[in-house]
């Protein structure tokens, strides 16, 4: 490394940030870059540590831990040190297709494996990782790629989320043809509309679109393959199909009182807002309006968050969100050690907003909703609670109790349901006929083959609901196959 002694010399900087208050009147992102003198000390604290664990990019104890693109992390961070930003670039881009998503969205396991990290706090990858790629196209060093010859190979992926983008980019390298297929009126899937403005500003995801399609990608909006094109003229049409259509079951509450007016799906929520944001800056009124409103998040993760956070910002009365969880420790626990991602407590964007606004953290811990009831139109006007005890057996496994007598009943107006996804829509899966498993396609993992020949699978539609960086680890690699199966063999990286 270039400053040998940088993790002795320099600590670590709070990401920065746009006072709470002031971002709460706007849609726009809430982070704002270093300057380029104060990145050159944050990547002068990474260590010559001989093992960079932060590439490592694996599943521990069920918890992603290392970065899954295997960025070339320890690289990039001795050349933001030395002044190199474009050699640093050159370096991020040969693992990773969207650092502008990563740097911005992604929760950093490389962070938590980062071997400063056992004594010290970690080195700040992300926000390193999100200034070099913004340096890119600040500097007009991102300019299209066009692929000098054509193969005369036709891929068709269904999903333009950031495993059909990855898997897109990479074909379209290779000289193949790429025809991306997305439902919604635009394209980039869960980072258009199923994460927020403030955590990811749309400009962001359209500049990438705009540049892959100059690039020889085409994006084809508002059709829905297997109703408004058929899975058989599908396959006729091109030489290979990928599905990446994500894990957009969304998980359901089953209790008293679900369906009362006001209970909604967080994504259907998260969705309208920034649909109705993109098209119209909400004039059009095509949103879930909570302002005035009390409003329960039932959830704790970071779906749920967004949810508290889109709702400050629409002026509601009050802001709770439930998990079902006991509040994190301050510092990792005996169970929790070192490379394992840190499962401690953290003030998220939205709870900082909140605790600004309203004095607390609006996070309710080891709580249970045990009915929800609505008033004689219909609407729901409360939630009936119970706090849990978490117990470990005598074989290790964790169980939720009831504690008698901490039932609670909180004054709702609205119900944002935000406990995860159960796997990929099946209608679809279907009508091409291909094998799942608990709503998920049957294709494994580095081969990405369905039952189906010429048709293939990758992201949360294959593997579930998961992180950014396995979407584009998936589809790099599925590229890869894909490649090796129309050509015999693949000069893309795996």
């Amino acid at each position: 490394m270039g400053k040998a002694t940088g993790f002795m010399e320099y600590t670590r900087e709070r990401t920065k940030e746009r006072n709470p208050l002031t971002r709460l009147n706007d849609w726009k992102e809430y982070s704002t870059p270093f300057s380029d003198e104060a990145l050159k000390k944050q990547g002068a604290r990474c260590m010559d540590c001989g093992t960079p664990f932060c590439h490592m990019g694996m599943d521990l104890n069920r918890v992603t831990t290392g970065c899954p693109i295997n960025n070339l992390i320890p690289e990039w961070n001795d050349l933001v040190y030395r002044g190199k930003w474009k050699e640093a670039l050159d370096r991020l881009l040969k693992t990773n297709n969207f650092p502008e998503f990563t740097g911005r969205v992604c929760p950093a396991p490389c962070e938590g494996s980062c071997t400063l990290a056992i004594t010290d706090p970690a080195v700040t990858i992300k926000n390193i990782e999100r200034t070099i790629i913004d340096k890119g196209f600040d500097n007009g060093w991102i300019t299209p790629r066009i692929p000098k010859k054509r193969t005369g190979m036709k891929i068709a992926i269904i999903g333009s989320g950031p495993a059909g983008l990855a898997s897109a980019d990479q074909l379209n390298q290779a000289g193949h043809s790429v025809t991306v297929y997305e439902k919604s009126d635009r394209a980039g899937g869960l980072l258009m509309y199923g994460i927020p403005n403030m955590k990811l500003e749309k400009e962001v995801v359209e500049r990438r679109i705009q540049l892959l399609n100059q690039e020889g990608i085409d994006f084809v909006t508002n059709t829905e393959v297997g109703k408004d094109i058929t899975t058989e003229e599908l396959k006729a049409q091109y030489n290979a199909v990928i599905l990446c259509t994500g894990a957009q079951k969304q998980r359901d509450l089953v209790l008293d009182g679900r369906n009362a007016k006001g209970v909604h799906f967080a994504m259907d929520y998260l969705t309208k807002s920034t649909k109705s944001l993109l098209d119209s800056n909400f004039t059009d009124r095509q949103f879930i309006d909570t302002k005035g409103k009390d409003v329960i998040v039932i959830g704790g993760g970071d779906t749920g968050a967004d949810c508290v956070a889109t709702a400050l910002r629409q002026k509601a009365r009050s802001v709770v969100q439930f998990g079902k969880h006991p509040k994190l420790p301050e510092s990792r626990s005996s169970e929790n050690m070192w490379p394992a991602y840190p499962n401690v407590f953290t003030l998220d964007y939205a709870y900082e907003e909140a605790e600004a606004k309203f004095g607390k953290d609006p996070r309710q811990y080891s709580i249970q909703t045990k009915k929800i009831v609505a008033g004689e139109n219909g609407q729901v006007k409360e939630l009936h609670t119970v706090q849990m005890e978490k117990v470990q057996d005598e074989n290790g496994e964790y169980t939720f109790t009831e504690i008698p007598g901490t039932e609670k009943v909180w004054p709702a107006d609205f119900v944002f349901i935000a406990i995860g996804f159960e796997g990929t829509e099946q209608l679809l899966l279907n009508q091409f006929g291909v094998n799942t498993t608990d709503q998920k396609i049957d294709a494994a993992y580095g081969e990405y083959t369905t039952n189906i020949d010429g048709v293939f699978a990758a992201g949360d539609a294959r593997r579930g609901q998961s992180l950014i960086v396995w979407a584009i680890n998936e589809g790099r690699e599925v590229a890869h196959e894909v490649d090796k199966y129309l050509m015999g063999s693949s000069v893309l990286p795996k």
